[in-house]
């Protein structure tokens, strides 16, 4: 049996189902990239019967990805699975991940079917999904609440039909690491070489991580894990911990390693954080802030000493440099090109001449600019839509007691730049009412965020914006960047707004694609 993990990352599926955490299809392949240079064996690029744009997301990052297996999720049902072997098809390694409930609660209350019933089902749609590709993965959902019999009667079955991979999830995050073990050390017995045993922990509990560790060392053989553990409800494993505990434990962990190559763990972390607008706490194991930071007098006189005296791994590692200081306004592209590649990114000559543009705009007004205002930049430049409104000039009144806040802005659309301008019952408020205006499209503020990207009382304001636009629509994220927070803001609310022109153009040529056939 092969003792290297499999790092099945479904940060953008399960990880998406984060409250909030929504993305757009540029930002979803700029994530998929990033998990690839991070050496993830398998990315679970969405739910492609969810909607058109899942689909879309699937099916172009399908084309683009060449290192790492693209993956669908799909229900046991066939209009699930035709959609996810659709959507993967253009993939050069590919598969299908398909499941049924297998807990008496859920087979009771949620399917009303027996057992029988669900056995045959998984197994139709195990033979349907082999029509589309030959690597299919199984899972019983709920496995954590499942008898073990049961279980083994549906794998059993599963493998005859096909399956090649078997997910154990703890859908619920309710075992404790020894019963999963236990319950793995069972089903692994059972299965043998006939397939692969993965498992899949949520961190209801906080035991997510812990689980996970339990069934790689009864058999499991493939971890599903997200980055900085985003993921419904508590979320999932993180996968910088798992991986980052089999490299640092080797002591206990000698005879397990995985493919991840973690300098790339910090700048996947930041990119997904950005693009989510879900910064890890403080305080997360690996990626938090505070992960390497020192406050205690006692420690910090021990790291200098020695660094080993308080922390059991190095910061470079995972590719974090301490923030170091890099560039200002005087430095040249070859110089802010040199940067990129030492941060890890490989763009092309337009995005880095774009990126640099940015770049000399922030640098004349920051005094130092530090690796993640780099990072900030490019991750807000490499996921840019198309933009169907572009702000050109945004100008404030001044806000002074008694004063009347007003806004005017000059946004540019379809080549032609509209001025004008409105009063509100506040900055905000009047920024946002003159946009609608403009655009003459209404949004409603659901959420606000702003936090700096770094620190200094010139720190670039990094704001989230979630808007309905749509009533029957979900809410759409924008993200904005500047030193100016209303800039920013402005910025974020109008990245929005281009989300959802994106996305309800792309649902129209898609219906209209349909309609001509």
């Amino acid at each position: 049996m092969s003792n290297i993990i499999k790092i099945f990352d479904t940060t953008l599926r399960d990880g998406e189902q984060s409250p909030g955490a929504s993305m757009n299809t540029e930002e979803k392949i700029q994530i998929a990239l990033q998990l690839q240079k991070l050496g993830v064996d398998i990315i679970e690029a969405g739910f492609a019967a969810a909607s058109p744009g899942d689909f879309d997301a699937i099916a172009r990052i399908s084309e683009m990805i060449t290192h790492s297996t693209v993956c669908s999720l799909a229900r046991s049902l066939e209009k699930d699975i035709k959609a996810a072997g659709e959507a993967v098809a253009r993939a050069k390694m590919r598969r299908i991940h398909t499941f049924i409930a297998t807990s008496q609660i859920h087979m009771q209350y949620k399917l009303k079917m027996t057992p029988d019933q669900v056995i045959k089902k998984a197994v139709e749609a195990v033979q349907y999904a082999k029509t589309f590709c030959d690597d299919i993965e199984f899972s019983c959902e709920d496995a954590g609440r499942s008898d073990v019999s049961f279980m083994k009667e549906v794998l059993d079955a599963v493998i005859q039909a096909g399956a090649t991979t078997l997910n154990i999830p703890d859908t619920v995050g309710y075992r404790l690491p020894n019963e999963m073990g236990a319950i793995i050390k069972s089903l692994y017995e059972f299965v043998g070489d006939r397939a692969i045993i993965s498992v899949h922990n949520h961190n209801d509990l906080g035991l997510a991580v812990a689980n996970s560790l339990a069934c790689i060392e009864n058999g499991a053989r493939q971890v599903e894990c997200t980055i900085n553990g985003l993921g419904e409800r508590a979320g999932n494993a993180a996968l910088e911990e798992i991986v980052m505990i089999l490299k640092t434990r080797k002591d206990h962990f000698s005879q397990f390693d995985t493919n991840i190559n973690i300098k790339e763990i910090y700048p996947t972390s930041k990119l997904v954080s950005s693009i989510t607008g879900l910064e890890p706490q403080p305080n997360k194991a690996i990626v938090g802030k505070n992960a390497f930071s020192h406050e205690s007098g006692i420690h910090q006189d021990g790291v200098l000493k020695h660094t080993q005296t308080y922390e059991i791994m190095n910061a470079k590692d995972i590719g974090l440099d301490k923030n170091s200081i890099v560039l200002g306004k005087h430095s040249g592209r070859h110089a802010f090109k040199d940067k990129l590649k030492s941060l890890g990114y490989d763009l092309k000559d337009e995005d880095i001449n774009e990126a640099f543009e940015r770049f000399k705009i922030v640098a004349d007004q920051k005094k130092e600019m530090f690796d993640d205002d780099i990072r900030a930049l490019v991750a807000e430049e490499i996921t840019k839509i198309p933009q169907v409104f572009e702000l050109i000039t945004l100008q404030l009144s001044d806000c002074s007691p008694g004063g009347v806040p007003s806004a005017a802005v000059t946004i540019r659309h379809e080549g032609i730049d509209i001025t004008d301008a409105a009063i509100g019952n506040g900055t905000m408020d009047a920024v946002f009412k003159v946009i609608d205006r403009v655009c003459k499209v209404s949004g409603e503020l659901k959420d606000y965020k702003v936090d700096a990207v770094t620190q200094g009382k010139d720190a670039m304001a990094r704001v989230l914006v979630k808007v309905v636009f749509d009533e029957s629509k979900p809410a759409i994220m924008g993200h904005g960047l500047s030193v100016d927070t209303m800039l920013a803001t402005a910025k974020a609310y109008i990245g929005a707004l281009n989300s959802y022109m994106s996305m309800r153009d792309g649902l129209r040529n898609i219906n209209a694609k349909a309609n001509s056939i």
